[in-house]
Parts: structure tokens; C-alpha cells; sequence
């Protein structure tokens, strides 16, 4: 990727940058271990040294590389331990999510999730598994928009994002589609009767059957 390229970003370099490698250290792209030099990532993403330098301290703070005295960077990646507890604490997130979201959300978003929903329903009906697990996404997206908290919003895309890029390559069933179909609808449906108790109830079983299905794959 050129310069020009991330520059055609609405975001820094250095964040893009950022984005980049890190998508690569959680696809396993880059594998754990693997020592990181300035004038390697200079050279891969063609970029200068100023924004590799700033992703490196993005990196770091993020938990994902490790700066070793006097023997440079190296990869950390997530262990089955960490995706393990990733899916635990977005679980307890998304619940909460959930509640603050029902409460506070307007009809004009909860009626963008609805038209959210019924893309996924369309969708699974063709077996598309691209654009389900796009509009999932986007579902997710309004709910944490809804909750109308900053914080909230951003511990949540942070995990969605790890977990996103740290899956392995699957192939889905058509049964997938419509089992996770039927979960978001049991979540929505609780946000159209402003249920508090039944979209706690759906979102935990979601998330719950999510982390189930998920780690299956990976190990």
C-alpha cells in the first residue's frame, strides 16, 4: 500500500498504519514471536519510519507486540486463553448494551435496526453469508450507537474488531445463517416491545451461543 493510498483514508497515517498491522498480528498474518523492525514495516507497507514508530506505541499499549531492551519488538497475538476472555467480557458488554440501548434509544434508530434485520432476513434466504455477517455487524453497530455512551461504544467495537480478525477462515452452514437470523431477531424483538428483561435474556444467549460456535473453529 502507497502512501497516497492511506492518505485516502479520513484517518492518519499512523492509525491506518495501525489498523493494518494489527489486522495482520490477529489474522496471524504476522505470526506471535515474529520480531518487528522499523525498516521491515517501512519497506511492507511503504511507509516512512514517523507513523511506524507511532503504530509500534499503538501496538504496545494495545497488548499486542512487546518491546524487549536491547532486542527490539516482537509479536504477542492473542492466545486461546484471550479469545476465550475476550468473548466473556463482550458478553457482559453487550448485555449492558443492551438494557442502556432499549432504554435510550430513539424510534428512528430502533426502526433502522429493523430494516437492519429484515436485510438479514433476506440475505439468509439467499445464503449470502458476506452480507448477513455485514448487516450483523451493522446490527451490533446501532445498539451500541443507542446506548448513547462514547466509552461504551468503543470497548465494544475494540472487541468486535479482535474477534472479527482473529477468526480463522470458516465456512458457514445455511443452518448458521438462520440460527444467528433467529437470534438477532429475538434481540430486536425485545428492543420493539422495549423489553429491558428479554433483550438481557437474547443477547446473553447470543452471545453465549456465539462464543460456543466460535471456538470451536479455532482450536
Amino acid at each position: 500500500m502507497t502512501n497516497k493510498q492511506f492518505e485516502q483514508n479520513n484517518q492518519p497515517l499512523s492509525n491506518s498504519l495501525f489498523l493494518d498491522i494489527q489486522k495482520d498480528i490477529l489474522s496471524g498474518a504476522i505470526k506471535p514471536e515474529t520480531k518487528l523492525t522499523e525498516q521491515t514495516l517501512c519497506k511492507k507497507y511503504n511507509v516512512s519510519r514517523t507513523p511506524v514508530r507511532e503504530a509500534f506505541r499503538q501496538l504496545e499499549s494495545d497488548g499486542l507486540i512487546e518491546n524487549i531492551p536491547n532486542r527490539g519488538a516482537f509479536v504477542i497475538g492473542l492466545t486461546k486463553r484471550d479469545i476465550s476472555d475476550l468473548f466473556d467480557l463482550r458478553c457482559l458488554f453487550e448485555v449492558q448494551a443492551i438494557e442502556w440501548a432499549i432504554k435510550r434509544m430513539s424510534d428512528e434508530e430502533v426502526d433502522a435496526a429493523r430494516e437492519v434485520i429484515e436485510f438479514m432476513e433476506f440475505y439468509t434466504l439467499k445464503d449470502d453469508t458476506e452480507k448477513v455477517l455485514h448487516f450483523n455487524s451493522s446490527f451490533h453497530n446501532l445498539i451500541y450507537q443507542g446506548t448513547k455512551d462514547r466509552m461504551l461504544q468503543k470497548t465494544l467495537s475494540t472487541y468486535q474488531t479482535y474477534l472479527k480478525h482473529s477468526a480463522p477462515p470458516r465456512t458457514f452452514s445455511g443452518d448458521y445463517l438462520r440460527t444467528i437470523l433467529e437470534e438477532h431477531k429475538a434481540i430486536f424483538d425485545a428492543i420493539d416491545a422495549r423489553n429491558v428483561a428479554a433483550g438481557r435474556i437474547a443477547m446473553e444467549k447470543h452471545m453465549t451461543q456465539s462464543k460456543l460456535r466460535r471456538m470451536s473453529k479455532y482450536f
